[in-house]
């Protein structure tokens, strides 16, 4: 049986993604009007498409390409990414390490670790078409970003979090739509 998010949990992960999203801004420098920039949303697993639902990962990163007209010699192009939270892999997690691991501060994590992709990405520091290996080594680095952007609200519960799930734990996946 697929578990998914409660009404509860589903507005914490909410408010988590406006914390870490506040949280990117400061460590990367940037303005509440830049951020917003950043087009983006965030699903949980009851409305994501088949597409993005992922095995192995507590949020999987789609980015879709959008091209609008809005007058004949200025196309409007840009992406959008969605962050597609696979809520059983998540609840899972919380449910195995029941005793110590709190969803909270896992959310937290996923979000922050999230947004430092789609903000890498828009500075084109890195290419969300990279091989397999670039992707790899990409993850390494925002897993080391996002430890340095969470120092400012480090808890027990959240060095829990990188203790556990930093390097042995797949947290997020990309693929292009």
């Amino acid at each position: 049986m697929i578990v998914h998010f409660n009404p509860t949990q589903k507005s914490l992960a909410n408010k988590v993604f406006q914390q870490a999203e506040n949280l990117a801004g400061q460590y990367f420098r940037l303005d509440r009007e830049r951020i917003k920039k950043y087009r983006y949303d965030v699903k949980t697993l009851a409305d994501l498409e088949k597409h993005e639902v992922r095995e192995g990962a507590f949020a999987h990163l789609c980015r879709y390409h959008f091209n609008k007209e809005r007058e004949p010699d200025k196309p409007d192009d840009f992406y959008f990414y969605r962050v597609c939270l696979q809520d059983n892999r998540i609840l899972d997690a919380v449910e195995r390490g029941h005793s110590f691991i709190r969803l909270s501060p896992l959310l937290l994590y996923i979000a922050a670790h999230e947004l430092v992709h789609i903000v890498r990405f828009e500075a084109r520091e890195i290419d969300f078409d990279a091989s397999r290996e670039e992707k790899e080594r990409e993850e390494d680095k925002v897993h080391m970003i996002t430890r340095d952007l969470l120092q400012s609200c480090i808890s027990p519960d959240l060095r829990l979090i990188f203790d556990c799930f930093s390097n042995r734990y797949k947290i997020g996946d990309i693929f292009l739509q």
